[in-house]
Order: C-alpha cells, then sequence, then structure tokens
C-alpha cells in the first residue's frame, strides 16, 4: 500500500527512486491518518527518515506535516513550509489515527525557556482528546514526559551517541513485536529520563531499557501516548553527518559507538526501525 503525501514535496522523488510506494493527493479518506509535528532543523532529511519508515507497512498511511507558529526556522525556507505544511490551528480542526512530535536539538535548555513551549503544551493537551496514539521521539519523548507527568529531564556527563544494545522489558507489548532481545537503536543526545521517576508513575510502562543507553520505550498502559528516547527512525549516515558537522565546528565530539565498522557505518537497527513502525501503525493507529 502507499504512503500518501503532498504533491511536490521534494523528498517524493527520492522514495520514488528508493521503490517505495507513493501517492501524492490531497485527502484520501481511507486512509490512517497521521501528522507530524516536525521541530528539526534540517526538515527535509526528517520527513524522509519517516516517511521511508511509516511506508513499510501494508496499510494506507496518509502524512500531513506541521509547524509550530512561534518558531522561524533557519534552516528550511518559508516556501516549504508554506507550500508543503500546516498551521496546528488547521490541524487541530479534526482527530488524527497517529501523531508524532519529534526531537529537537534544544535539550540544554529548560523546557520553559523553548520559545515554543506554550504552544507545544497546548498541542500536547490536544493529543489527549483528538489523537488514538501519539509518539514522542528524543527531546519530544522528554517533552511529552515533562508534561504528562512532570517526569524532569537530567543531564549526561557526555552525550549518548552510537547505536546501543536494547532488551525488552515489557513482552506483552505490541509495539516490540518481533524485535529481538538485545535488539539495536541508535541515540544521540545530551540528557536522559530516569527510570526511577519513570517507575513511580502508575499509569506509565518502561517497555524497553538499554544498559548503555538508559530507558528507551515508554508506554502509558492505554497506549495512547508513546515516549521513544532514541532515533529509530535514522538512516545508515544520519549520526555520520552529526559527528563530521560537530567536528567541523570544532565541537568536542567522541566518535559514535558500536557504529563504524572500519570507516563506514555499519546497518544493525535498520530492520528494527521498519518493525518498530509498522507495529505502531498496524496496532496502535488501524482502523
Amino acid at each position: 500500500m502507499p504512503i500518501i503525501t503532498k504533491a511536490g514535496l521534494p523528498v517524493n522523488s527520492i522514495l520514488k527512486k528508493e521503490g517505495v510506494r507513493l501517492q501524492e493527493t490531497n485527502e484520501r479518506e481511507d486512509a490512517i491518518q497521521i501528522a507530524i509535528l516536525n521541530l528539526m532543523p534540517m526538515k527535509e532529511d526528517t520527513e524522509l527518515q519517516l516517511l521511508r519508515k511509516l511506508s513499510n507497512t501494508e496499510k494506507n498511511v496518509q502524512v500531513t506535516f506541521v509547524k509550530v507558529t512561534n518558531h522561524k526556522s533557519k534552516n528550511a525556507s518559508e516556501e516549504h513550509l508554506k507550500n508543503f505544511y500546516e498551521d496546528f490551528s488547521t490541524v487541530k480542526q479534526r482527530k488524527w489515527d497517529g501523531f508524532i512530535i519529534t526531537g529537537a536539538p534544544i535539550e540544554l535548555l529548560q523546557f520553559e525557556q523553548v520559545t515554543y513551549w506554550e504552544e507545544l503544551e497546548h498541542i500536547m493537551e490536544w493529543t489527549k482528546t483528538n489523537v488514538k496514539s501519539t509518539l514522542h521521539i528524543c527531546w519530544g519523548g522528554q517533552a511529552g514526559l515533562y508534561y504528562h507527568y512532570k517526569i524532569p529531564k537530567n543531564l549526561l556527563p557526555d552525550k549518548k551517541f552510537g547505536v546501543f544494545k536494547h532488551f525488552i522489558n515489557d513482552n506483552n507489548s505490541l509495539l516490540v513485536n518481533g524485535l529481538e532481545q538485545n535488539f539495536m537503536a541508535p541515540h544521540s543526545r545530551h540528557t536522559t529520563v530516569s527510570a526511577e521517576n519513570i517507575e513511580k508513575v502508575d499509569d506509565l510502562i518502561i517497555t524497553s531499557f538499554s544498559n548503555e543507553a538508559g530507558v528507551f520505550l515508554v508506554e502509558n498502559k492505554e497506549k495512547t501516548q508513546i515516549f521513544d528516547m532514541g532515533h529509530l527512525e535514522y538512516d545508515l549516515y544520519t549520526l555520520d553527518r552529526e559527528y563530521k558537522r560537530d567536528k567541523e565546528k570544532g565541537l568536542e565530539i567522541k566518535e559514535p559507538e558500536n557504529y563504524y565498522e572500519g570507516n563506514e557505518p555499519k546497518d544493525t537497527w535498520r530492520k528494527n526501525g521498519d518493525i518498530f513502525y509498522s507495529n505502531w501503525v498496524n496496532y496502535y493507529l488501524d482502523k
């Protein structure tokens, strides 16, 4: 089944070359409807990564990209945002099967210091009654846990950067159905959340944990709020680009752990990302 996007979205041409079944249309009523609040600076990279993952299901999935109004993007053109993104004021008028809140490179700020925090609070509150299941990614996951459950984020002594092993803590969760124990997943963050704080909340379940990277997947018992501390959507070269970018800037950055084989990245998580996103669509969003 196709992934359905707006006509002319630039990454569509890449997806077509990769053999992704894609349909360009404004609306398809029989499709699972997912809105993505893309907070990442490199909008098109994130668009491509998430569309790849959401295209792996056998369902018709239509994706709408959403932007915040209280922030001006430095890396995406106004024309791109105008043509291919919706304001939340438009999106909030309807119900959605799925909603994704991406990460953002603002971990070192307190949540209340983020320019669009009040708007994001409003969006997260709205998801409680208008979305079947909301997936929060990385900083978005920490923001969601803070807003919904008052769980703070904690600064790490060093950036958690690389690809790490994870074990399944809740075998009853369909979100990890088909994933093996010690499955690999990427992380790229300066902050974390405490398992002890999460375990104090009766409504939350730690679905997956890493001895090296800490808490990975958290779900509420209703499966309406999912918090993902890593990046199963990342492509093979994302960590490589981040590493080289920071080195060129003269920043202190260690080589991503468990990532390179020789001088080239080793793909150890792509299949896991495909399974994870397919599970979310098939078991949590399907009509």
